[in-house]
């Protein structure tokens, strides 16, 4: 049952991926009104927000973008940032939505950000004590108990970036229809685009969960 649980939150990640890339390339021809590219986008959300200590910067790659609250950057990816059309528009509005929860202290957004240099610590060395620790499970359980608790830590750190993430579109969606940047033809594209953005983070949160529960079922030695 497990695997088939794991099997189907893997081909669950791959149709959502897929689904995001091909919305992405759909909404990418639909331009926006007023000719804004994504950074003209994010520049003026930024502004009726009040926030002006935010630098909107380019940044490589697809589907790049994120917001830095380390340094106050939009980083929008080179296919976002210079395009009008409506996927860019709906994810700069995104990403400064983030801009905007760092601005009023949005406390789903302070504690991701609180849990982000323990989330390094244990990205970086989960898969070595989780390894180590299977294979020394009946002489020192305690090294399999660590890595379990390192990677709950990646877990409970995908799950709350769920809310994080779905405040940051709300926020978006909303200004754009009250900014004027989309309209009656448009909006239904920018909330279907954020939508399947959505998706992916709650196929990765229940994805890391699984795996979670079955390294908890191996040290429980109920592998079967």
């Amino acid at each position: 049952m497990y695997w088939i649980l794991f099997i189907g939150i893997a081909l669950a990640s791959w149709l959502v991926q897929a689904n995001l890339k091909n919305k992405f390339e759909k909404y990418s021809k639909i331009p926006i009104d007023g000719g804004l590219t994504g950074r003209d986008i994010a520049v003026k959300m930024l502004h009726d927000n009040g926030i002006y200590d935010v630098e909107v910067v380019s940044t490589s790659g697809s589907l790049t973008d994120h917001y830095n609250p380390a340094n106050k950057t939009v980083n929008l990816s080179e296919d976002v940032y210079d395009t009008c059309s409506v996927a860019a528009a709906a994810v700069a509005a995104h990403e400064c939505g983030h801009a905007v929860q760092h601005a009023h202290a949005y406390a789903p957004l302070k504690m991701r950000s609180s849990l982000v240099p323990v989330i390094s610590f244990a990205s970086n060395w989960m898969m070595w004590v989780l390894l180590i620790g299977m294979f020394t499970l009946n002489v020192f359980p305690q090294i399999m108990l660590f890595g379990i608790i390192l990677f709950a830590a990646t877990t409970l750190f995908s799950f709350i970036t769920l809310p994080v993430e779905i405040d940051a579109s709300r926020r978006a969606v909303k200004w754009l229809s009250e900014a004027g940047v989309t309209n009656n033809r448009n909006y239904g594209a920018a909330v279907s685009a954020l939508r399947s953005a959505a998706y992916t983070y709650v196929v990765a949160a229940l994805g890391s969960l699984a795996t979670l529960l079955y390294y908890i079922m191996i040290f429980l030695g109920r592998r079967d």
